[in-house]
């Protein structure tokens, strides 16, 4: 009797066989396609082969000192044929992580030495599977290794998660039973949105096109799964009709779940409330960095079961018919090679997947994010929905891998931007460099409610500290990252409330808000940015077309000396500038920022900056999940706001009493702290001498503006 674990509380230990099967016929029914099925299979039958080791049987029973057993089991399906090189990786992986591909060479060399060793397992191996191996003849490999290489992947997720599942039934039974496979009932969930479509008003020129383009989306539910576009404007109502068009695409199809990918955590959190309200809290899942980590660690935490705690089951594979995450989240999974961030992306087959406000994925990671969705939608049965105001230009062209066919699902989207064009733009000065004064000046004149947004905090805290010295506004507000998420939260509603009381008030604002705040203002000003930043910030202009307001006023402008957040904002401002100098009417074009997007791709920005495509035909996992990030990592690091509030202090104060007690945080301790939290750049924490303390986290201590958040001078941290 071979063992692959060690005892439960039960006090029964895991039979290796039992568990190679279990797992074999788990990952099977994980693969996304009928053909993929034998490989699958045998990905769980050989995951743990190097188990059959005397030494690793011995470590079981006495505690000797851990056998490795992944290497050797990697080393055997290297063995057994070319048709099974995804297996090597995998299985070497299936605990540390996907290797680069010299290493698996390396592993591979270290082993065909021991051949003594290796007899021994595949022995005993073949004496309890009778030859399993080999009865079946596995599907040839895509000739193109790129599609190779996202089998690969989709294979170590349904390896992953299907050992992990089969684990946790051994030594932990109440936490199996307790997850819960929801699937997604479209005919309810279709009932539901029908319902609520029928409930809205339908008098008003708005109104009406929103159902328009509701209905002419709908229409395309039957094509065949693959790339498809939402271009609408902004207040058109694009989140429940890409939903509405998702769900009869899904019932059409037989898919199995809807993801919808946005990029920012503001965003989930009113577009889960939306969801969750005409659906249920059971029928969708929230999966961003407030609600789980992706850390292997919380597999080990106890476990209590309450919904919130199936809830974060569910996020760790997926399983829910309908998730809502980040870009960060969705994005760097596809390209991790870590078992508890892939776990989950095997569920991304079958599903239609949603990008909301795409023009925000980073453009020196466009071609490889692109080739990788590409290669997903070549493997397994899923559909893409580009949703956005401002569409890039992915389509495939010289110098650009991109999508050979994006179907849109509004055929003629110019029709709905000239009905809607709700606001005129304006320049100050020409674009001619502009003083602080001049801004403050124009905007103390404002009559009427008004927003200016600028490019860094050190500008929006200038000219809020300017502006809110005049009293012709009821209310001045100041909104950028220097403030901690729950301040900015506060800041966000207030300014919400005040609007629809018709409260004059000014707002000075970081880009922050360009995306997903719902603000309506009669005026905005912005500072000159790139044209995606310039459509959005207008599209906080006169957002609903209120009749009484006439149109909206967008008043761009640039400053002296302006400063940008990095190189590549500042060359694509630049590039906006000119164009817009020489034709206004630009702006106002449904194809204008795919046409500018081309240009940047081309000659300003490099669409694969770290060369991710060439490293993934490599197979060298390790260096892309390094070189694949949407949030750069190590630039800033989050300090802990102690003077933020009475609760900041007392949730503070109890985390290091607890931690002193215990000599650890809790996870869920950390994630409240999150919203007492400010990121700032290692030259801050070099400047005040800020280091960890001894329970890992870095506190300031020091002042908080009420208005400005974290109040050095020196705050500049990230936009």
């Amino acid at each position: 009797m071979y063992y692959a674990h060690s005892e439960n509380p039960r006090g029964a230990k895991h039979e290796l066989q039992k568990h190679l099967l279990e797992t074999a016929q788990r990952a099977e029914s994980f693969a996304p396609a009928e053909m993929m099925k034998r490989l699958f299979y045998l990905a769980g039958l050989l995951h743990d082969v190097g188990k059959f080791q005397d030494d690793f049987q011995e470590y079981l029973e006495k505690g000797k000192p851990r056998t490795p057993h992944a290497g050797i089991g990697a080393y055997i399906a290297s063995t057994l044929g070319k048709q099974l090189l995804p297996l090597q990786f995998v299985i070497q992986g299936h605990h540390a992580g996907l290797p680069d591909n010299q290493d698996r060479r390396e592993n591979n060399e270290d082993y065909s030495e021991d051949q003594k060793l290796v007899s021994i397992v595949k022995t005993r191996f073949d004496e309890l599977f009778s030859s399993a191996i080999g009865v079946q003849k596995v599907a040839d490999l895509p000739n193109d290794m790129l599609l190779t290489e996202s089998l690969t992947r989709f294979l170590f997720s349904a390896l992953t998660d299907a050992d992990w599942l089969d684990t946790e039934r051994h030594f932990s039974p109440e936490r199996f039973n307790a997850r819960e496979s929801a699937t997604l009932k479209c005919n309810s969930l279709l009932n539901a949105l029908e319902k609520h479509f029928a409930e809205l008003p339908t008098d008003g020129k708005i109104n009406q096109l929103r159902t328009k383009a509701r209905n002419e989306a709908a229409k395309h539910f039957a094509e065949p799964p693959g790339f498809f576009s939402l271009q609408l404007p902004t207040g058109l109502g694009k989140t429940l009709t890409s939903v509405y068009w998702a769900l009869l695409h899904a019932r059409h199809h037989n898919l199995k779940r809807i993801i919808i990918v946005l990029p920012y955590i503001n965003i989930i959190d009113q577009t889960a409330s939306i969801l969750k309200d005409l659906f249920g809290e059971d029928s969708v899942l929230e999966h961003h960095s407030g609600i789980i980590d992706d850390d292997e660690e919380y597999e080990k935490e106890r476990f209590d079961k309450t919904a919130e705690s199936v809830k974060r089951l569910a996020c760790e594979n997926w399983d829910a018919p309908i998730i809502v995450t980040t870009s960060v989240q969705f994005f760097e999974s596809l390209f991790s090679n870590k078992p508890f961030k892939c776990r989950k992306n095997h569920n991304i087959a079958e599903s239609v997947v949603i990008f909301d406000e795409i023009q925000t994925l980073p453009k020196h990671l466009a071609e490889p994010t692109i080739v990788m969705l590409k290669n997903i939608a070549a493997l397994a049965k899923t559909s893409f929905l580009f949703c956005t105001a401002t569409l890039p230009a992915f389509a495939k062209r010289e110098g650009f891998d991109g999508i050979e066919t994006i179907r849109p699902l509004i055929k003629n989207p110019k029709t709905y931007f000239d009905a809607t064009r709700r606001v005129q733009y304006k320049m100050l000065n020409k674009l001619r460099p502009a003083t602080m004064d001049t801004v403050e000046e124009q905007l103390s004149k404002e009559k009427q409610s008004c927003l200016a947004i600028v490019n860094t905090k050190s500008v929006a805290k200038d000219l809020y500290k300017r502006i809110s010295k005049f009293d012709r506004h009821d209310q001045y507000y100041h909104l950028s990252t220097a403030m901690c998420p729950h301040h900015r939260k506060r800041v966000i509603a207030n300014i919400s409330k005040d609007l629809k009381a018709k409260r004059r008030i000014a707002v000075i604002s970081t880009q922050l808000v360009e995306a997903g705040v719902d603000f309506d203002f009669p005026c905005v000003y912005r500072a000159i940015a790139p044209l995606d930043a310039v459509i959005q910030s207008a599209g906080r202009c006169n957002r609903n077309g209120d009749p009484d307001n006439g149109k909206g006023r967008v008043v761009l402008f640039k400053l002296e000396n302006q400063k940008y957040p990095d190189k590549t904002y500042e060359a694509c401002a630049a590039l906006t500038e000119i164009t817009i100098k020489d034709d206004m009417d630009f702006l106002h074009r449904t194809d204008s920022f795919e046409n500018y997007y081309k240009q940047v791709t081309s000659l300003l920005v490099d669409a694969d900056k770290y060369k991710i495509t060439p490293e993934r035909k490599e197979f060298n996992f390790k260096r892309v999940a390094d070189n694949y990030q949407i949030i750069e990592k190590g630039k800033t690091w989050p300090i802990v706001i102690a003077n933020y509030s009475e609760e900041s202090r007392a949730l503070l104060e109890e985390t290091l009493e607890f931690f002193d007690q215990t000599g650890f945080i809790l996870r869920e301790q950390y994630r409240k702290l999150q919203q007492y939290s400010v990121p700032v750049y290692q030259r801050f924490l070099d400047e005040h001498q800020m280091t960890m303390d001894k329970s890992g986290l870095r506190i300031w201590y020091g002042g908080y503006d009420s208005h400005l958040g974290l109040s050095p001078e020196d705050i500049e941290t990230v936009f």
